[in-house]
């Protein structure tokens, strides 16, 4: 299968003209839209939700990636393999994530260019014909090169996770945080609101704030009932911090 990971919004043709590529060149080859709200011009934060959402995918699942706000620059277009599954898209550092957490790994720069290509939408016209061309099977067209190579999408410290990184439909904010890192003794401190553990959504009343460990193995904040983003006042890039 072919899964999607973008920020294009739904709104828009991008998510169709990339869909379109991918009927023409691997027909009968699934085509799943995983995320197209992803953090916009944020490989970082992106990268975070990549890592943790592609576990529940098996091995040999395509991903076509496209958070660029470089399109067009000499950021190099890329597959990598990691534990088995494939992921195409631009080197800004919105692989990092999925090239730390897996056990094993190889990279290759794209060779393949299309006659006609746009300056700015490589996720059309080189990201999604190689996804196509791996999906059905065939060689990557590229050459193999050290992941020591790939552009970092910043210097990363261990505070960096401590952050909102994707804000859902319900208004619930997922952080960077991976579950377990935080003892659940511990509250979550944003915008002068001290936020307690709960295991789940029903040990909470209604209107209550709480932070617990999301399906996905990140810690997310919520409201039971509620709109937490709407009452912290928050956005993506709002820093939590453990106290």
């Amino acid at each position: 299968m072919i899964v999607l990971f973008t920020d294009f919004g739904r709104s828009g043709p991008y998510l169709a003209q990339m869909q379109a590529v991918l009927i023409q060149q691997a027909p009968g080859i699934p085509v799943l839209d995983l995320m197209s709200n992803a953090p916009k011009f944020n490989p970082y934060a992106s990268s975070l939700l990549l890592a943790a959402y592609g576990h529940s995918f098996p091995e040999g699942t395509v991903f076509l990636c496209v958070i660029d706000p470089g399109v067009g620059s000499e950021r190099l277009p890329i597959v990598v393999k990691a534990d088995g599954k494939f992921y195409v898209g631009p080197d800004n550092g919105l692989f990092e994530q999925v090239l730390k957490q897996s056990s094993t790994t190889m990279v290759w720069q794209i060779t393949y260019s299309p006659t006609t290509i746009s300056n700015t939408f490589h996720g059309r016209d080189i990201f999604a014909p190689v996804a196509a061309m791996i999906a059905c099977g065939d060689k990557v067209p590229g050459n193999v090169i050290c992941v020591e190579q790939l552009r970092s999408s910043r210097n990363e410290n261990p505070n960096d996770k401590n952050q909102l990184i994707y804000i859902d439909h319900y208004g619930n904010c997922i952080t960077g945080i991976c579950a377990g890192e935080l003892e659940h003794s511990k509250c979550l401190c944003i915008n002068d609101h001290r936020i307690s553990y709960a295991r789940c959504f029903s040990e909470v009343e209604a209107g209550g704030l709480f932070w617990y460990e999301n399906s996905s193995n990140l810690i997310e904040i919520a409201v039971n009932c509620g709109d937490a983003a709407e009452n912290l006042g928050v956005r993506i890039g709002s820093r939590v911090i453990p106290c």
